[in-house]
């Protein structure tokens, strides 16, 4: 039987039926076929009709209830609305499907065109909205420029990334991701560099051989953390603090340079934050758990992920670094150098873990993982773990 064309469809006829009986879709089609032929003459006959294309594939919705049967029949339409209207109240004639008594209904005949047309004008005022909303102006359209010729300066040196001045210079500023590195390049600082959660230990040492080193870390006690882990890895002249709450990576060109300017000496930073008691306390606790917060959205991130087959990468604030293919999850991929949370589609497999180990990922989640592999370094979480653990 010829199709019809998506493109040439002008009507969707929309009839319910119910059967003293139970019924199948052959018997339906035929009896829509037989019970009509010759009632509206040759000229709209539907077998013709379809043939010619200008009706289209019948297809049926059924159901079985009670014994009997019942559903709605969808026959597309090409022909003008005067014709497809004779159809749809001839096919109201029929009285029989198969070997059943019938009666069928007109529920609708939709103007496939005026359905489109809405969507249309629909779509056209969401586009024409971000259109006026996205209207830069001159000097904005300028800053984007140098920032991005700036931001394609980063280079990787023995796997940091940093910016083009830090292997070189007397001094280098040492921050936590390459967020922190981009932000402070577009902002013109090129000695800067990534030490990627402290996780590439002689690399730092040698970019920092001989000079002088500053750590500018965020707002936070993770800023706390990743401090106490460098200064047992390169001798820190100086620290400088991004406002509290605030990551280095969102912060404008004032507040760079304002922390910048209020740096203290290693030991004085260490003396403000009680390094005598507090330091000390934070190396005997275990490391928190998860918040509530937290766990409530990994688990709805994980719902959204199935069938994705993808590795989802995510800093300790559960913002979102990467989206990965699970074959791009591999120890040469920059973008799980700086993860602290990474969510797979699937289960965790042996591979998996000992990527996520030798890249210092804090935690791994997924629906399952088989749990012999697990290790002391990368904390394994499933879904079950994270319904039955209390917060």
């Amino acid at each position: 039987m010829g199709k019809i064309a998506q493109s040439t469809i002008k009507y969707l006829i929309e009839a319910d039926f119910t059967a003293e009986g139970l019924v199948e879709k052959p018997d339906i089609i035929g009896a829509v076929f037989g019970q009509t032929e010759g009632l509206l003459g040759q000229d709209l006959d539907l077998r013709e009709l379809q043939k010619s294309g200008r009706i289209g594939r019948i297809d049926v919705d059924l159901r079985e209830k009670d014994g009997k049967t019942e559903g709605t029949i969808y026959i597309p339409s090409s022909l003008d609305s005067s014709e497809t209207a004779l159809i749809a109240a001839a096919v109201e004639t029929i009285e029989r499907i198969g070997p059943c008594e019938a009666k069928i209904k007109l529920r609708d005949v939709k103007d496939i065109r005026e359905v489109k047309r809405e969507y249309v004008v629909d779509r056209a005022k969401e586009i024409l909205q971000k259109l006026m909303k996205e209207q830069p102006d001159a000097d904005a359209l300028a800053e984007s420029i140098k920032g991005s010729v700036r931001t394609s300066e980063i280079i990787e040196y023995h796997g940091i990334e940093c910016g083009p001045d830090a292997i070189e210079a007397e001094e280098v500023i040492l921050v936590e991701g390459r967020a922190d590195v981009a932000n402070l390049l577009k902002n013109g600082i090129r000695n800067v560099a990534a030490v990627g959660g402290t996780s590439a230990g002689r690399s730092i040492l040698e970019i920092t051989k001989g000079k002088k080193v500053t750590v500018f870390l965020d707002g936070d006690r993770g800023g706390d953390l990743i401090l106490k882990k460098l200064s047992r890895i390169v001798r820190i002249d100086s620290v400088v603090r991004a406002p509290d709450g605030k990551e280095v990576e969102e912060l404008t060109d004032k507040e760079i340079f304002k922390a910048l300017r209020q740096k203290v000496p290693f030991s004085e930073a260490i003396r403000k934050r009680g390094r005598s008691a507090r330091a000390e306390q934070i190396e005997a606790e275990p490391e928190k758990e998860l918040s509530y917060a937290v766990k409530s959205k990994i688990k709805d991130i994980l719902d959204k992920m199935v069938g994705t087959r993808a590795a989802y990468v995510f800093n300790k604030r559960m913002k979102m670094i990467e989206k990965l293919p699970l074959t791009q999850f591999t120890e040469e991929n920059q973008a799980i150098r700086n993860a602290e949370i990474v969510l797979i589609d699937g289960s965790i497999t042996k591979e998996i873990i000992d990527v996520a180990d030798r890249a210092g990922i804090e935690y791994l989640v997924a629906s399952s993982a088989d749990k012999k592999f697990e290790t002391t370094k990368t904390k394994i979480l499933t879904l079950d773990d994270l319904n039955n653990t209390q917060v």
